[in-house]
């Protein structure tokens, strides 16, 4: 397995001629990031948690880095997400697009370029709200 490093940057001033220092992300960021990317996506339940998460949230924490999981391989950001689809909605679809937000989102935001981007679908959520009028 690998080990979790830190990726870091090297600041640049506007014009881009000096560097001014380096600039690094915590992974815990990272997972942060692209769990409220992975939440976005139409057709996502929830991200899939551990034990202490499903713990914590009774008590009101909200943890929007959970189901993520990020490995750096030779400087690749390689990414796992466990989620969770909503009856209804076509899995293939939701998966591509959840790859496709959190790959722009990640480079929006770190310039980080994602290697691979893994979604792991642990079930379906069939808690279906009917309109009855």
């Amino acid at each position: 397995m690998a080990d979790k490093t830190n990726p870091s940057f090297a600041g640049k001033s506007s014009n881009g001629d000096a560097v001014l220092g380096r600039v690094q992300l915590a992974p815990e960021v990272l997972e942060v990031i692209i769990g409220i990317a992975t939440n976005e996506v139409e057709g996502v339940a929830t991200t899939k948690g551990n034990f202490a998460t499903g713990v914590a949230e009774k008590f009101g924490k909200v943890f929007h880095g959970k189901g993520v999981k990020i490995d750096w391989i030779e400087d690749k950001l390689i990414v796992d997400v466990y989620c969770v689809v909503q009856y209804g909605y076509p899995i293939p679809e939701v998966a591509t697009e959840i790859q496709k937000q959190i790959r722009h989102t990640v480079l929006n935001m770190t310039s980080l370029e994602t290697k691979e981007i893994n979604i792991h679908v642990t079930g379906i959520d069939f808690d279906v709200t009917e309109d009855n009028e």
